[in-house]
């Protein structure tokens, strides 16, 4: 992402609003400390792209999910073949 300072991005703020829309985002920065991220308004914020819990309802675990291949695992450990 590119870094402009304070005073070229007044320089040029028809050409990076331009870049902006474009998706192109880019940051201005004052005395060498990065101040602002510019970004096009219909870019979606990282927020809004995670789906935490979307097929929620749509999954069932059995009761006993936590004993299942329990048998095996016994035998495996025991050095069963």
């Amino acid at each position: 992402m590119q870094t402009y300072n304070l005073h070229d991005a007044r320089t040029h703020l028809s050409h990076l609003v331009e870049q902006a829309a474009r998706g192109e985002s880019f940051i201005i920065a004052k005395a060498g400390k990065p101040m602002v991220r510019v970004i096009a308004l219909d870019t979606p914020e990282p927020s809004q792209s995670k789906r935490l819990g979307f097929m929620a309802g749509q999954i069932e675990v059995p009761d006993d999910f936590d004993r299942l291949g329990e048998a095996e695992i016994a035998r495996l450990f025991a050095g069963g073949a």
